[in-house]
């Protein structure tokens, strides 16, 4: 298995970092750069990457146009996108969230949760740093305001758990351990969610479940 990554970033030597980091690990291999937002799509449309790294801030379209295009609503063949971001950027958070991005990733994150959130994009899960889970759906409830969406059909109790760990940012396998339940019935019930939600990744599962209060 080796997951195939795009890279996005409008600095050559980000670039460069990332791609050294990603390609230190046995399973991974960047398949392409991308020094700006329209590039970056043509790339992935072309090449057809596992993930798709892209920076938030990019010349000619940012990382917001670059995660509707590949991972948006209406997206035939979406494409899995971790959108990287900063502290001082987080007004950008609530468009790739609503965009399909499957996670959000300070530059100063460190190798590790780069590779992690590669990692879970590629396995269909999400991440977000942890130093700035809270804070980002913090904002984004903030902004959304306290209604909520209404689920088409009610989320049963042990469903709402489910959510509750997820936007604690708990992992699927953390999920499991934590429950007392399997993997495969924590992702059945992630499905199960998703469907009645009408959420496309974990991370808008976190984001209605904080704007909720689940």
């Amino acid at each position: 298995m080796t997951i195939r990554v795009l890279v996005a970033d409008d600095q050559a030597m980000v670039r460069s970092g990332l791609r050294l980091i990603l390609e230190d690990q046995p399973d991974i291999v960047v398949v392409a750069e991308a020094p700006d937002g329209v590039e970056a799509i043509a790339q992935a449309r072309r090449l057809r990457p596992d993930v798709c790294l892209v920076d938030i801030r990019m010349p000619r379209l940012d990382g917001l146009a670059v995660t509707r295009a590949l991972a948006g609503p209406g997206t035939v063949h979406p494409l899995r996108v971790v959108v990287v971001t900063t502290f001082d950027l987080d007004e950008y958070v609530h468009g790739p969230l609503r965009s399909g991005a499957v996670g959000f990733i300070l530059k100063d994150a460190g190798p590790a949760l780069l590779v992690e959130a590669v990692r879970a994009a590629y396995a269909g899960d999400a991440l977000v740093s942890p130093t700035v889970t809270v804070r980002l759906l913090r904002q984004f409830t903030a902004t959304a305001g306290t209604g909520g969406r209404a689920p088409a059909r009610p989320l049963s109790e042990r469903e709402r758990e489910v959510v509750r760990a997820v936007a604690r940012g708990r992992t699927n396998q953390e999920i499991a351990a934590e429950l007392f339940i399997s993997l495969s019935t924590v992702k059945s019930h992630l499905a199960a969610i998703g469907a009645k939600l009408g959420a496309r990744n974990r991370v808008e599962i976190a984001a209605w479940g904080w704007e909720n209060r689940a």
